[in-house]
C-alpha cells in the first residue's frame, strides 16, 4: 500500500500517512510525499486548506529509526537534519491554512510537522513529544528547536525535551497550542468543519498573516550552522550508536556520555 495517501475535495486538500502498522514512523518517501501534498495546495487556487492526518491509532511516531543505521559520522547527522529541515520548511511555507489531525502519537518528526501546521485538532488520546533524551541520543537541528520555542514557549519546549516525556492534549490545551479536542468518532467532521470555516476568508489575508509571522520568526532564528557542532556531535557519539541500536532491540539503551 502507499506510504502517503492524498486527495482533495475542494476547497479542501487531505494528506494521511499510511503506514498504521508501524505507528506512522516516518520514511523519506513520506517527507517527500508531504513536500508534493505542500507544491500541489500552492499551486492550486481551488485548495484553500490542508488537513494531515494519520493512518489507524498514531498521527506519527517520528522517523523510522531503521533509517539512521546509516548514519555514521557528524556530518551524516548534519545532512540528516538539513534535509528534515527541508521538509518542515516547505511545510512552514504553504500559503493555505495547514491542519494537523492528531489521534495518538505524534513524536519526533511528527511532531515538528504537527506544530509546524497553523491549527491542531486532537483526539484526547493525543500526546506530543521528541523524546530523544530517552530513546536515540540525538538532537533537533537549530531550525526546529528554534520553531519548536516559538510555538510551546522557552519554558514548556525545555520541560518536553529534558523530561523525555509526551504532552497531552489536555495539558496543552490551556496555552492555545491545541485548537479543539474532539472525540476519535468526532474527529473527522470537526476538522473539516474548521478547516471549511476557514477556507471561507481572504485567501490574501491568509496568505500574508502567515508569510508575516514566518518573517518574523525567521529573524529571530539561528543561522543552520550555528548548530552543526551540537549535531554532529550528537550524532556522531557511541551513545548515539548505541540508542539506535537498543531501540530497534527494544531494550533499554546504555548511556556513557561519550
Amino acid at each position: 500500500m502507499p506510504e502517503v495517501l492524498f486527495s482533495v475535495e475542494p476547497p479542501l486538500a487531505f494528506l494521511t500517512f499510511n503506514r498504521p502498522a508501524a505507528r506512522n514512523a516516518l520514511t523519506w518517501a513520506m517527507y517527500d510525499g508531504l513536500v508534493d501534498a505542500c507544491e500541489t495546495v500552492d499551486a492550486r487556487a481551488d485548495l484553500r486548506v490542508l488537513i494531515i492526518r494519520g493512518a489507524g491509532q498514531s498521527f506519527a511516531a517520528g522517523t523510522d529509526i531503521s533509517q539512521f543505521t546509516t548514519l555514521k559520522s557528524p556530518e551524516d547527522g548534519i545532512a540528516y537534519e538539513r534535509r528534515l529541515d527541508d521538509v518542515i520548511d516547505r511545510l512552514d511555507k504553504v500559503t493555505k491554512t495547514t491542519i494537523a489531525q492528531v489521534e495518538g502519537v505524534a513524536a519526533g518528526g511528527g511532531c515538528a510537522i504537527a506544530f509546524t501546521c497553523d491549527l491542531r485538532v486532537c483526539s484526547p488520546g493525543a500526546r506530543f513529544g521528541v523524546p530523544v533524551a530517552r530513546t536515540l541520543g540525538n538532537c533537533l537541528s537549530a531550525a526546529n528547536t528554534s520553531r519548536m520555542m516559538d510555538v510551546l514557549g522557552v519554558a514548556r519546549f525545555r520541560e518536553m525535551m529534558l523530561t523525555a516525556r509526551l504532552m497531552t492534549a489536555d495539558e496543552l490545551t490551556p496555552a492555545g497550542l491545541v485548537a479543539q479536542i474532539a472525540d476519535a468518532d468526532r474527529i473527522d467532521a470537526a476538522t473539516r468543519e474548521l478547516a471549511l470555516s476557514v477556507a471561507a476568508h481572504a485567501p490574501l489575508t491568509i496568505a500574508a498573516t502567515k508569510e508575516m509571522i514566518r518573517r518574523v520568526r525567521e529573524d529571530r532564528r539561528l543561522a543552520p550552522e550555528r548548530g552543526d557542532d551540537l549535531v554532529g556531535r550528537c550524532y556522531g557519539s557511541a551513545d548515539f550508536r548505541e540508542g539506535v541500536s537498543a531501540f530497534l532491540s527494544k531494550r533499554a539503551p546504555r548511556w556513557t556520555g561519550a
